[in-house]
């Protein structure tokens, strides 16, 4: 008996110590969970979105923070993963008790995580989930990024009546409802346009292997390729397309923004093209000072990803200023009203699907650097 009551006492205490890591937000302090890929094959976005986060918080913490009291961001690193997302997000809202939730980029992992915030009713904004259905959980789900259907019509536009393109393959990535319903998108409008749809190829996010799939596309001749894919994957498809004798250029989404692309495609991405949120080349003030400020704390250029993540940390903090309240509702219904913010990748207004109406620019990859191509506004 006295080994188990020694066991149960270890237990108790383990507990103890356990749930002293969890203290609730001091008087003085807020707390805005936060959840990215800082691990795994898109590392990078988890990256550029958490710099992006840290220097809006820093810049209202110097201020004087948010209605008195001091933002306190706890990152949650998901590892790329969907069900891990769940899992973070839970402890975020649950342990950390945070007010309010931003993240994630994936638009599969913002599923997985937006449904956890809408069933504790806590606001969410994800930065850079482009899939429809993300905003489509519930009502305490935002974005501060254009939707896939959007982008997918962006994309099938520019192949029509820019590239001048009749026929376009198509290599998707199933595991990802971003690439999945990007290309779905595309197909819809590119074949209403008079275009043929000539092969539809799939792979898997973390395969290495697409010399199969391309030898199909190969064999059909295609004027362009839509991959709607994220960079580690379409830095590898253009050098095996290209080591196949395949000339078409590719064609894809702002899942293409990392430096990463370049250092994984080399060569063999001069001349293709993607839909994206925003342009460094871009005069406008907004850009230039988050530009130069960015690059001045985290010696590189901000990709679309950290732009999109800046502006979410404004949106939500203008929504809590606006409400005079952190209380989750009133954030809810704040953020609900956002018109005509200012932000760095563009002018934003929320619809009533929570979901902002904004312009999409087309970037080409010109001796490894992202050149502007054109604008193409909402329907």
């Amino acid at each position: 008996m006295s080994t188990k009551i020694c066991c149960a006492i270890v237990l108790i205490f383990c507990c103890v110590l356990i749930s002293c890591k969890n203290d609730p937000p001091q008087s003085n302090e807020v707390v805005i969970g936060e959840y990215c890929s800082l691990t795994g094959t898109t590392a990078t976005f988890g990256i550029s979105t958490k710099n992006a986060v840290a220097m809006v918080v820093d810049d209202v913490n110097k201020s004087g923070g948010l209605l008195g009291k001091k933002i306190r961001v706890v990152v949650e690193d998901d590892q790329g993963r969907p069900e891990e997302a769940q899992t973070v997000v839970t402890k975020l809202i649950q342990k950390d008790r945070a007010v309010a939730v931003l993240g994630e980029v994936a638009s599969s992992r913002s599923l997985a995580g937006g449904s956890v915030c809408q069933q504790n009713q806590i606001p969410m904004i994800t930065p850079s989930s482009t899939n429809p259905k993300v905003t489509q959980l519930g009502d305490y789900i935002f974005r501060a990024c254009f939707t896939d259907r959007f982008q997918g019509y962006v994309m099938a536009i520019f192949a029509t009546q820019t590239l001048k393109v009749k026929n376009v393959a198509i290599l998707r990535d199933i595991k990802n409802d971003y690439s999945v319903g990007f290309a779905d998108v595309f197909q819809e409008n590119f074949r209403k346009m008079g275009g043929a749809i000539v092969a539809d190829e799939s792979y898997s996010e973390g395969d290495t292997d697409f010399s199969a799939q391309l030898t199909v596309i190969r064999s059909k001749n295609p004027e362009a390729i839509l991959v709607p894919g994220y960079y580690t994957e379409v830095g590898l498809i253009a050098r095996q397309a290209r080591n196949l004798g395949i000339k078409a250029p590719l064609i894809g989404g702002d899942g293409w923004d990392s430096p990463r692309l370049v250092e994984i495609g080399g060569q063999a991405l001069e001349g293709c093209y993607f839909s994206n949120h925003y342009s460094i080349e871009d005069p406008r003030p907004e850009i230039r000072a988050f530009v130069d400020a960015y690059q001045q704390r985290f010696h590189q250029t901000p990709d679309s990803i950290a732009a999109l993540a800046h502006d979410s940390a404004l949106i939500l903090v203008d929504a809590v200023k606006r409400a005079q309240s952190f209380e989750p509702a009133r954030v809810k219904d704040a953020l609900a009203k956002t018109t005509a913010f200012a932000g760095v990748t563009g002018t934003i207004t929320m619809d009533e699907n929570r979901n902002p109406v904004k312009s999409a620019v087309i970037l080409r990859i010109d001796n490894g650097k992202q050149k502007y191509v054109q604008t193409i506004n909402p329907i």
